[in-house]
């Protein structure tokens, strides 16, 4: 599989169009910290805890938890105790957090071949004829 290779302002630039379609959308805003915990959580492999997220990302502990407290609240992550060691929790994907990765992936894959651009100027003439 080749790679593409982009420069600095391409690979922002499809940053851009993936974040500005996700804010248009239903999903919810998510943080900066929010996201890279979550697709922590989701893609490298586990078990996950508050700690190793805080070493791996390089993070203080109290701002790992209050992404966490948030991602939980929309039932993105699950908190799990360890029954081998009930002072232990670990940290678990679930469905909606699934589901809001793989339409964000979708948004970054739609950027990247430019039909975000195509669904944009199709949304703006379905609008401008309903008015």
């Amino acid at each position: 599989m080749s790679r593409m290779q982009l420069s600095e302002r391409e690979g922002l630039e499809l940053w851009r169009r993936a974040v500005t379609a996700s804010v248009r959308s239903d999903a919810p805003d998510l943080t900066a910290r929010q996201q890279a915990i979550l697709m922590t959580i989701a893609l490298m492999p586990g078990p996950h805890t508050v700690r190793g997220l805080a070493e791996q990302l390089n993070i203080a502990k109290p701002a790992v938890t209050r992404a966490l407290d948030a991602l939980e609240r929309l039932d993105f992550i699950k908190r799990v105790r360890d029954e081998a060691d009930l002072r232990n929790i670990f940290l678990e994907r679930r469905p909606a957090g699934m589901t809001y990765l793989r339409r964000f992936a979708g948004l970054v894959l739609a950027a990247s071949s430019g039909k975000d651009q195509e669904a944009a100027a199709s949304s703006k003439a379905r609008k401008a004829s309903a008015a």
